[in-house]
């Protein structure tokens, strides 16, 4: 329903036998509704791989900031290599291209195959990723590139679009509300030249 609210909280919402799912995620802001909503219905492990964020002072920010949410609310989390020196070698000659470009096809393309690839590895039963909740990414795109590398690594992805009744408004609200660290751009270089929010003082905000 539209509007409705959510509390995380750290109490597990379902059993042991409940499906196990790899949940790829990019920061903690944009986190917490989604993770509500998963937590009914399966275990959630949730997987840190964003070699896409540039500088790595902001790589470490928000992964600490991820790092300390998961453990407040009792849900392991997994962080990926950090290889920006690849991400930057597989988006060579898409610098110019715009924000929900073909640069951000082939980003998304990246974290998803690792996250169905490290699904796999592990045994989890499917995985899904909360980068649909965001206003600036398209769904289609993200869940055509999700569900082919499901696909490589016979695995079930999660098709979702969680920006739907008004998923963006409540997980920007229980992300102010636990008082996250949150970016003012998507993550990558380009994006941080760009920017498609203007920039805070300071060049950064807290939710």
């Amino acid at each position: 329903m539209s509007g409705e609210a959510f509390t995380v909280s750290s109490a597990r919402h379902v059993t042991e036998k409940a499906p196990r799912m790899l949940l790829h995620i990019c920061c903690a802001p944009c986190s917490p509704y989604v993770v509500e909503r998963l937590r009914r219905d399966y275990n959630v492990t949730l997987y840190f791989y964003n070699p896409n964020i540039h500088p790595e002072s902001e790589y470490v920010l928000r992964l600490r900031e991820a790092a300390r949410w998961a453990n407040q609310i009792g849900l392991p989390m997994i962080e990926g290599e950090y290889d920006p020196e690849s991400w930057f070698q597989t988006t060579k000659g898409l610098a110019m291209e715009p924000e929900r470009g073909a640069r951000c096809s082939v980003c998304f393309d990246i974290r998803l195959s690792s996250s169905a690839e490290k699904a796999a590895q592990l045994g989890f039963d499917i995985y899904g990723t909360a980068l649909t909740v965001s206003p600036y990414k398209q769904a289609a795109v993200i869940n055509r590139i999700g569900l082919m590398a499901a696909e490589r690594q016979n695995i079930i992805f999660i098709e979702a679009d969680w920006k739907k009744k008004d998923g963006y408004k409540i997980t920007t609200r229980m992300a102010r509300e636990l008082g996250f660290y949150r970016q003012n751009y998507c993550g990558c270089l380009y994006s941080r030249r760009s920017k498609i929010r203007p920039e805070r003082p300071g060049g950064h905000e807290r939710v």
